[in-house]
């Protein structure tokens, strides 16, 4: 069974290939390799070029933001399963697909999610915080959980089903599109509690406090498109929820 990895990136010539070889170093090697790269300035594209023959698509030309180029790559994915590295982030260990695809034998399971951890931008191994998710439950996203998204792997038919990123979202359509996909319908998904993915601090959302506060206004405008009652106490539950991943 084959599986779709996608990355998008823009001007990270830094830590672009610690992505890349994340993918490569991987045992299970039914892997099928989409970078978009939004026609960076840098020496980003240079980098990726190095891996070319083991990268199975290579786009690089302007687009309209990270989620635009998501979508790019769900379009030109292939395999029968599909997960998204951002060009900061890293797989975990190197078996982590195999792990995944373990699960998706099971055909009535329609996507995985695991565990993330925020590290320092210059020591993947030393962890700041810890994402530690649970098994989905009908008041998942009221009490203030979400997967993390790295860590969020799809069967390709759920995407025709349930649509692909709202572009419209500069910040939070990762979250949208989860509350669409946990809320609105009724996939079977499988909570694996190992560590899937490790993540720099930083990000677009996590970048300022301007950021902050705008990813939590399209959170609550997440669950006002989809027609969905904004729950009572999300946001000081969802800073609950932060805090102690702090701690942990």
């Amino acid at each position: 069974m084959k599986i779709s990895i996608i990355t998008v990136v823009f001007n990270n010539e830094v830590t672009i290939s610690t992505a890349i070889e994340s993918v490569l170093n991987q045992t299970y090697k039914d892997v099928e390799y989409i970078i978009i790269d939004g026609k960076s300035t840098d020496n980003t594209l240079e980098i990726i070029n190095k891996y070319a023959l083991s990268i199975s698509r290579i786009v690089s030309e302007p687009d309209g933001g990270i989620y635009d180029a998501m979508n790019k790559g769900i379009a030109l994915a292939t395999g029968e399963v599909i997960g998204i590295l951002n060009s900061d982030d890293v797989y975990a260990d190197n078996n982590v697909l195999n792990n995944i695809m373990q699960e998706f034998n099971e055909p009535t399971i329609d996507l995985v999610y695991g565990n993330l951890v925020y590290v320092k931008n210059d020591d993947l191994n030393q962890v700041v915080r810890k994402w530690q998710s649970e098994s989905y439950y009908p008041n998942f996203f009221e009490d203030g959980h979400v997967p993390p998204h790295p860590s969020l792997f799809l069967r390709k038919e759920v995407y025709a089903v349930v649509g692909t990123f709202n572009q419209k979202m500069r910040l939070a359509a990762d979250y949208e599109f989860m509350l669409r996909l946990f809320k609105l319908h009724n996939f079977n998904s499988k909570y694996v509690d190992k560590l899937f993915v490790k993540m720099r601090l930083g990000g677009a959302t996590n970048g300022s406090v301007k950021n902050i506060i705008d990813g939590n206004k399209e959170i609550l405008i997440a669950w006002k498109v989809n027609h969905l009652k904004v729950p009572f106490l999300l946001m000081p539950k969802r800073i609950l929820k932060r805090l102690i991943q702090f701690i942990k």
